[in-house]
């Protein structure tokens, strides 16, 4: 008798499904419970894949994606790769606008998953034509046969986490959940989920993470595009200076701004305390609730649900390079380096 193989069909079918994690260490003392909806466990290591697969796979039902097409995106790295993941099963050329302030492992992985990489200049204007949205815009009129995903005006990225993400956190936590924290770029994520779990409960609390430098907060709050509210900032995938319709702000409660400083430690903390590797925006998230706690925002009750988007290893270059978190004077008091390396010569080798 022959025992079936138990194998899946592609690296497309692990995606979705990830785990539910407890925070202890980087929580204690608070009171309340916390967890961590942990998507790097997703193939491409990051919640994109669900938009990706989703987006390519409408446009297929619909006869806008054939063989040999070809798929654009503007992207800060994480879009990008899963959508060059899905394009490699799928067969379809992957060309991406990418903004400058992405990581160098995030550029280097898409060129090494195939993808056709136009670095654009972060610091512009979003209808400057050197802006990676205007790029990727023009990239879609000059090719043949292509498609633009379009995430931050593309109501698919919220539907995808809708029927996928939403659904999931509801189920993990028994229909407990008090609270879900989470960083707002285009605004799929945390829309998608919102619209799924306050179907389900209209009490619970939504909140974004947003970057100073970033326009959705104060959006949120008067319903005004502030220009004057924006300038440069480090944290790549977290807040923008446009705004996105995939970002439903009446399924919003609460906007908290983070600096790049206190997120790249509270990510690095992270990693070192609950032995999650995670990235710039999931550090974003948590500090959000640190913040959130010192105000009292929570209670005993509180079951509160932080998504940690994407893994660490995007970012060696940035917040896990001791040499870049100087730069950025990141180790000025209070904080300081926890540099563990210690370099030994050849003889204490030997030795």
């Amino acid at each position: 008798m022959n025992n079936p193989v138990k194998a899946y069909q592609n690296v497309l079918k692990l995606i979705g499904n990830t785990p539910l994690i407890k925070l202890n260490n980087v929580v204690k003392g608070y009171v309340g419970s916390y967890y961590a909806k942990f998507e790097a466990f997703n193939p491409g290591h990051s919640n994109k894949d669900r938009i990706a697969l989703h987006i390519i796979e409408e446009a297929e039902r619909q006869g806008l994606l054939k063989s040999g097409a070809t798929i654009i995106e503007t992207t800060s790295g994480n879009t990008g790769f899963s959508l060059a993941m899905v394009s490699i099963i799928k067969g379809y050329r992957c060309v991406l606008a990418v903004s400058s302030k992405s990581s160098k492992d995030k550029i280097n992985m898409l060129s090494s998953m195939g993808a056709e990489v136009h670095l654009c200049p972060a610091n512009v204007a979003a209808d400057d034509p050197r802006s990676y949205y205007q790029v990727a815009k023009q990239l879609c009129t000059e090719i043949k046969d292509s498609v633009y995903i379009n995430q931050y005006f593309n109501d698919l990225n919220v539907d995808a986490h809708y029927k996928t993400t939403g659904p999931e956190i509801w189920e993990q936590t028994g229909g407990q959940i008090t609270h879900l924290v989470a960083s707002s770029g285009t605004g799929g994520t945390i829309s998608g989920c919102a619209k799924y779990l306050k179907e389900q409960n209209p009490e619970i609390e939504v909140i974004g993470a947003d970057a100073y430098g970033s326009v959705l907060k104060k959006y949120h709050e008067t319903k005004e595009f502030d220009a004057g509210e924006i300038y440069p900032y480090r944290i790549e995938g977290l807040g923008k200076n446009l705004i996105p319709t995939s970002t439903h702000f009446d399924l919003i409660d609460l906007f908290v701004k983070v600096t790049d400083e206190d997120s790249a430690h509270s990510a690095r903390n992270i990693t070192k305390s609950e032995g999650m590797f995670v990235g710039y925006t999931s550090g974003a998230a948590m500090q959000a609730v640190h913040q959130l706690f010192a105000e009292n925002h929570f209670d005993n009750n509180s079951k509160v649900v932080v998504i940690f988007p994407d893994h660490g290893s995007r970012y060696m270059s940035k917040i896990y390079s001791e040499d870049w978190m100087a730069e950025q004077g990141f180790f000025d008091t209070p904080h300081k380096s926890n540099k563990k390396i210690e370099y030994v010569n050849d003889l204490t080798l030997r030795k």
